[in-house]
């Protein structure tokens, strides 16, 4: 259970990225006055935990309604989220970014959507409390490590000055490559377990370690 909580929490940490959405926040409010801020900061992750909850709660069946299977899904996911953790090692995530005309357009778009709740991050909510793999309490328990990732995204937008001065900027986009490339790691397995290659690679790695008679 503990190694499950420690997986889906690297895995979303990943996925919604809060060390780029920090950069992209700073760049966003920097006119904006104190409360200001913190009222976009509060808004975009309100709006971002609504939709990625939905995600959790109803994702799977919608999917399951339209036909669509959770390995197919989970093809599917591999790929996009692979493709992200691309973008997040290979691009800055601020050149697309310009600001809007006020604190509540924000909110919403650039920063809920697509900064916290990203494609990625959506796509993992649903693939990681898949409905025949994880129980009621394991997927309330994922609900809560997402949660509690929000509310540290959350906490680092109103500490963002701070944390930048500390770390720079470039200590920033160093983290979110060293995130993408995490990232890059926790889809390919998800394409090999879609694909059956560890069921492959398991007897041959059990094999291996018997005693010889």
């Amino acid at each position: 259970m503990i190694e499950k909580i420690i997986t889906d929490f690297l895995f979303l940490w990943a996925a919604i990225d809060p060390i780029g959405t920090l950069v992209i926040f700073t760049g966003l409010t920097k006119s904006f006055k104190a409360p200001e801020r913190k009222a976009v900061a509060l808004k975009s992750v309100l709006y971002a935990g609504v939709v990625m909850l939905g995600a959790l709660a109803l994702g799977q069946i919608i999917l399951t309604g339209m036909g669509v299977r959770m390995v197919s899904l989970q093809m599917a996911g591999g790929v996009i989220l692979f493709l992200f953790a691309l973008k997040m090692i290979f691009s800055s995530f601020e050149g697309d970014i310009k600001p809007g005309d006020d604190a509540h357009s924000i909110a919403v778009f650039p920063l809920a959507i697509p900064s916290i709740a990203t494609p990625g991050a959506i796509m993992a909510v649903i693939l990681i409390t898949d409905n025949h793999i994880y129980s009621l309490y394991q997927q309330i328990l994922t609900a809560l490590v997402l949660v509690s990732i929000l509310v540290i995204t959350y906490i680092m937008m109103l500490l963002s000055e701070r944390i930048l001065k500390v770390i720079g900027h470039n200590g920033a986009a160093v983290l979110v490559k060293v995130m993408g490339m995490l990232l890059a790691a926790l889809s390919v397995e998800l394409i090999m377990e879609a694909i059956g290659i560890e069921r492959w690679l398991v007897p041959e790695t059990a094999s291996s370690t018997l005693p010889a008679f």
